[in-house]
C-alpha cells in the first residue's frame, strides 16, 4: 500500500517537473523572439538605407527652402528690374518730351532774320547775344577753371585728409552751391557793378558767373582726384619723380574725364544762367565791342522775348539754338580732354 502511494507521488513530482520545464522552455523561446525582433529593428533602423533616406529628406527640406529664398529673390530682382526700367522711361520720356517741344515750336522759325548782325525790333536778331554767350562762357571758364582745379589739387594731394581747412572749402563750396542764381546776380550788382563801378558790362557778368560755377568745379574735381588710385601715385614717387611732376603727368590725365564733366556741367549752366545776368552783364540789345560794355545772353534774349508777349515764336527759336549750342560745347570740351589725356598718357 505504501509502495503504491509513493510511486503515485513519484509520478505526480515528475509531472509538474516536466510541465515547469515545458514552460520555461516556451518562455526562453518567447523572449529569445523578442530579442531578434528587436535586434531587427536595431539593425533596420541603424542600416546606411535608413541613414540615406533620412539625408535624403534632410537635403529635400533644404532644397525646398532655398528654392523658396531663391524666388523670392528672383521676385526681388524682378522687381527692381521693374522700377529700374519704369524710372528709364519716366526719364527719358521726359526728356525727349521737352526736346521734342522745344524744336517742333522752334524750329520752323528759325529764318535768317533772327542771324543779322544787328537787331531791331523787327528782326529780334540773336546774333549778337550768341556772340556774347560765348564771351561769357570762355572768360568764366579761363577764370574759374585753374582755380576749381588748382584748389582740389591743393586738398587732396597736398593737404592732410583729416585737416580742418579741408572741411571749411568743403563746407563753404556745399553751401555755395545750394545758393539761388539770383543772390549771385545781387552781390554781383552790388560789389562789382556798384562798388567796384564796372557798371552792366562783360566783366561784370563773367566775374559773376565765375563765382557762381567755382562750387561745381572744385567738388567735381576734388571727386576725381580722389577716385584715382594711390597705386599710381606710389609707383610713380617709387620711380624718382618729384610730388608736381606725379600730379600733372600721372594724376591730372588719370581724373581728366571727371573734372572734365565738371567743366560740361558748368558750362551748361552759365548758358542758361539768366537772372545773376540781367543784374551785371545788362540786357543791351548791341553787339559788345569790348569788355566793359554792356550785352545780353542767350537765355537772357529768350526771357526778354518771351517776356513782352510778342515773340513767343522767336523766344522757342532761341531755346533751340540754345540747345544746339550746348550740344556743341560739350562736345568741344570732351574732344578736347581726351586728346589732352591721350598726349598725356602717350609721353
Amino acid at each position: 500500500m505504501l509502495s503504491k502511494k509513493l510511486t503515485k507521488n513519484i509520478n505526480l513530482a515528475t509531472a509538474v517537473a516536466i510541465e515547469d520545464i515545458d514552460n520555461n522552455a516556451k518562455n526562453i523561446n518567447t523572449i529569445s523572439r523578442e530579442n531578434d525582433k528587436a535586434k531587427n529593428n536595431y539593425m533596420m533602423a541603424n542600416s546606411p538605407s535608413v541613414e540615406y533616406s533620412n539625408l535624403d529628406k534632410s537635403k529635400d527640406k533644404k532644397n525646398e527652402l532655398d528654392g523658396g529664398f531663391k524666388k523670392k529673390i528672383k521676385s526681388i530682382r524682378n522687381y527692381r528690374k521693374i522700377l529700374t526700367k519704369i524710372a528709364t522711361f519716366i526719364t527719358f520720356g521726359t526728356l525727349f518730351f521737352i526736346v521734342a517741344y522745344i524744336l517742333i515750336n522752334g524750329v520752323p522759325h528759325l529764318t535768317p532774320q533772327l542771324f543779322e548782325k544787328k537787331y531791331t525790333t523787327s528782326n529780334v536778331s540773336m546774333l549778337p547775344s550768341i556772340i556774347t554767350t560765348l564771351y561769357i562762357v570762355v572768360l568764366g571758364l579761363l577764370i574759374s577753371v585753374p582755380i576749381g582745379v588748382f584748389t582740389a589739387i591743393f586738398m587732396v594731394e597736398y593737404l592732410d585728409p583729416q585737416n580742418i581747412f579741408i572741411n571749411i572749402i568743403r563746407l563753404a563750396t556745399d553751401t555755395l552751391s545750394a545758393i539761388p542764381s539770383i543772390v549771385y546776380g545781387l552781390f554781383g550788382m552790388l560789389f562789382f557793378v556798384y562798388y567796384l563801378d564796372l557798371k552792366n558790362s562783360i566783366v561784370s557778368g563773367v566775374l559773376t558767373v565765375s563765382i557762381m560755377v567755382l562750387p561745381v568745379i572744385i567738388r567735381s574735381s576734388e571727386e576725381a582726384l580722389l577716385n584715382v588710385r594711390n597705386d599710381y601715385r606710389w609707383g610713380s614717387l617709387a620711380l624718382g619723380a618729384g610730388r608736381l611732376r606725379t600730379v600733372f603727368r600721372i594724376v591730372l590725365p588719370a581724373a581728366l574725364p571727371g573734372i572734365i564733366s565738371g567743366i560740361v556741367l558748368s558750362t551748361g549752366r552759365i548758358i542758361g544762367e539768366s537772372a545773376a545776368l540781367i543784374y551785371t552783364l545788362g540786357t543791351s540789345t548791341k553787339l559788345p565791342t569790348s569788355l566793359s560794355d554792356s550785352g545780353r545772353t542767350l537765355s537772357v534774349h529768350m526771357y526778354m522775348l518771351s517776356g513782352e508777349g510778342k515773340f513767343i515764336d522767336q523766344a522757342f527759336a532761341t531755346a533751340v539754338v540754345i540747345l544746339l549750342m550746348v550740344l556743341i560745347l560739350n562736345a568741344i570740351s570732351g574732344f578736347i580732354g581726351r586728346k589732352i589725356a591721350g598726349k598725356n598718357y602717350m609721353k
